[in-house]
């Protein structure tokens, strides 16, 4: 099959790299892709959200299988234009996605299908004072989310009620987000420990993949302010065969059997965020696609097809019923971003040592904000440059840790940073 994948992060990048793997892939193409992918695959220069003419491209080019990263096309509606084409596509439609790129639909949607989450309360821009009184009066600490898609940036986790006022003005200013903050939720601060499961699904049976644990705080044991991941690992020792199992029973087969009785039967991959508590485990957030960087820790350990995986679920064919896919070893992905990240950051930084680090036995250097500048050169262009991913098959997650560092010392630019601590959870 001739597939084209969508996107140009570290998620793409790992999904070129595991369905170059398939047998069944014949011809393999990315738009707009990066330097680590141009390895893999044919870039092709059209931009993610430009749907009407990637629609016409595979047309053109008989794709087979398009299979879509990131959420905002997602939350335009490009399943749902390939499919009036007939075309096969991985990934929810449009009114399907509303689970990620709506934050308040996602939690009337879990309450109404009795899904366990935080309790909640959801105020529009203009509802300042009404906020304000609540958070005046309400039991700390408060976790206050954007409604709308934000680049994993959209949330503030506040301890004490000045920062929480704040964080509400903040999020509310048209200035920060835009339209994704025109409402904004207020959410009972869950504790425990955090993972992500992903099931790839028809709509009605689905996968799941090796369950993960992503970092989103910038710094070291979880300080700092929230990022798109500086890391992940896989498999999460915390997510038990038991956990697992209530994941499936309480979360992923209510979310799909609700989203079909709604109309909006869900295929593609569902991500559910979850903070495994006293109570069980309960849902952080719903996510439209692969999680970025955890993507980049668990494709490595699964062991099928993943092209025929990928394609099952695009055409009602997934055989599974919440059954975890073969897993083998571990993986730890470490995240380097430029310096000032999440912040301001500059870009065009020069990187050294990429041929050392991928040269190491059982390392995976995933691109996701890199370009090649005209003289052949490697250069940052994001704000997480790359994601080092180191994969045990037969060694411990020690070793797999150990592995992805060693492999980060390789590697240097002006202004690089990362956490030291990625997988260290893991080892309690």
């Amino acid at each position: 099959m001739n597939v084209l994948v969508i996107g140009s992060g570290g998620r793409e990048h790992a999904l070129v790299w595991k369905l170059a793997q398939s047998a069944r892939v014949k011809k393999l193409y990315c738009a707009p892709g990066n330097p680590g992918i141009g390895s893999l695959a044919e870039l092709i220069p059209l931009k993610a959200t430009d749907i009407a003419a990637l629609l016409a491209w595979a047309r053109r080019n008989a794709v087979t299988l398009t299979v879509v990263g990131p959420e905002q096309p997602l939350a335009e509606g490009i399943v749902d234009a390939f499919r009036r084409e007939g075309l096969a596509i991985f990934g929810p439609t449009r009114s399907a996605a509303e689970l990620e790129w709506s934050k308040s639909f996602a939690k009337d949607f879990m309450v109404r299908h009795h899904i366990p989450t935080a309790a909640y309360r959801k105020f529009g821009s203009t509802e300042r004072k009404e906020a304000m009184e609540y958070l005046t009066g309400c039991s700390l600490p408060v976790v206050l989310k954007a409604d709308g898609l934000a680049a994993g940036k959209g949330v503030i986790v506040c301890q004490d009620r000045e920062e929480a006022l704040a964080a509400f003005v903040t999020l509310s200013e048209p200035g920060t987000f835009g339209i994704a903050g025109s409402t904004i939720l207020v959410e009972d601060c869950l504790s425990g420990e955090e993972a992500s499961v992903f099931a790839v699904t028809d709509g009605t049976h689905s996968v799941l993949l090796a369950p993960a644990q992503d970092h989103k705080r910038v710094f070291d044991d979880d300080r700092g302010k929230n990022t798109g991941g500086m890391g992940a690992y896989a498999p999460a020792p915390c997510v038990t065969a038991e956990v697992l199992d209530r994941v499936v029973r309480e979360i992923v087969t209510p979310t799909l059997g609700g989203m079909v009785s709604e109309g909006r039967t869900y295929t593609g991959c569902l991500y559910v965020g979850l903070m495994l508590t006293k109570k069980g485990p309960m849902v952080v957030e719903y996510n439209c696609r692969f999680g970025d960087p955890e993507t980049q820790a668990v494709l490595p350990l699964y062991q099928g097809d993943f092209a025929e995986l990928l394609y099952a679920a695009s055409t009602a064919g997934v055989k599974g019923d919440g059954l975890i896919s073969a897993i083998g070893g571990s993986a730890v992905c470490v995240v380097i971003a430029s310096g000032g990240y999440p912040d301001a950051f500059a870009t065009g930084k020069k990187i050294a040592g990429l041929p050392q680090a991928e040269s190491r036995e059982g390392i995976v250097v995933f691109h996701a904000g890199t370009r090649r500048d005209p003289d052949g050169s490697i250069v940052t262009s994001g704000g997480r440059v790359l994601g080092v991913t180191a994969v045990g098959r037969s060694t411990g997650l020690v070793e797999t840790i150990v592995g992805a560092y060693n492999a980060v010392s390789d590697i240097s630019f002006e202004g690089m940073h990362f956490r030291s601590d990625i997988g260290r959870k893991a080892l309690r």
